[in-house]
Formats: C-alpha cells, structure tokens, sequence
C-alpha cells in the first residue's frame, strides 16, 4: 500500500537512464527510464535521451523533476516503478 503523504529523500544515477529514489517511509527503488522515453513521440519527452539533458534532474518539493517540470511523474509511478503499462510494454516489443 502506498502512503498517504509520500516524498522522494534522495537519488542517485545507477545506469544510462536508472536512477536509485530513496523515499521518507524507507523505500528504495531503483527506476530505469529508457523505456518511457525510448517509447515516446513527443519530441520534448525523447530529448530526455540526450545523457547530458537526463542528467539535469533533480528533487524539487519531495518530487523528481526535470527542467521547469518539463518532465516529471506520479509519485505513485515512481514508487511502484510503473512508468510504463504493461500492455505498452508487449506491444513495442
């Protein structure tokens, strides 16, 4: 079960596109993005595959963002490691 309040306390790049979150209830998860952004046709999305341009994230209030909030996600997402359906996943494959 997901808490009510939920933050991200730290991250760290593990990979290409993963990244280690350490949430404030103890959880750790490691998140690999390359899917969701290999997967993407916007092309805003996909300029994320740039390393430099990955490596410009940060933690801003609890959550992880990118840019001006050019990228970020669902907390939940993030903590279940579901950025991408699984549905979505079989299809590209």
């Amino acid at each position: 079960m997901i808490p009510a309040t939920l933050n991200i306390t730290a991250v760290e790049s593990v990979g290409e596109y993963a990244l280690r979150l350490s949430f404030d209830d103890g959880t750790v998860q490691t998140v690999d993005f390359k899917s969701f952004l290999s997967l993407s046709r916007h092309p805003d999305i996909r300029a994320y595959l740039e390393p430099a341009r990955f490596a410009t994230y940060r933690i801003e209030y609890g959550e992880l963002v990118w840019g001006d909030y050019d990228l970020c996600f669902p907390i939940s997402d993030l903590y279940q490691n579901r950025l991408v359906p699984d549905g979505v996943l079989k299809k590209a494959a």
